[in-house]
């Protein structure tokens, strides 16, 4: 499986680390040991459904235990198939 997460934690961080709730998620990705790449507007995770589902509920709880008051998680997932889908080539 292969799923992007959004974390949008209000406030984004502290006042003495402006990213705290941010970072914590991450953090959680980063310990999982599955394949992963933090992108400007999501991270990417990849492996088997169960641990990638079990990461993905982890990086919400994460920002909310690192402090944040609220937040909004975007999820965006793939599972099964085999390779990628080709890119559209913008005809019809």
């Amino acid at each position: 499986m292969i799923a992007e997460i959004q974390c949008l934690p209000q406030p984004l961080g502290t006042a003495a680390d402006r990213y705290a709730h941010v970072d914590a998620a991450i953090a959680v990705i980063a310990a999982s040991g599955l394949a992963y790449e933090v992108g400007a507007l999501g991270t990417t995770i990849e492996g088997a459904a169960d641990d990638v589902w079990s990461v993905l509920r982890a990086v919400h709880e994460a920002c909310l235990a690192a402090g944040a008051e609220a937040e909004i998680t975007v999820i965006k997932g793939r599972r099964g198939g085999v390779g990628r889908r080709p890119a559209h080539d913008g005809g019809t």
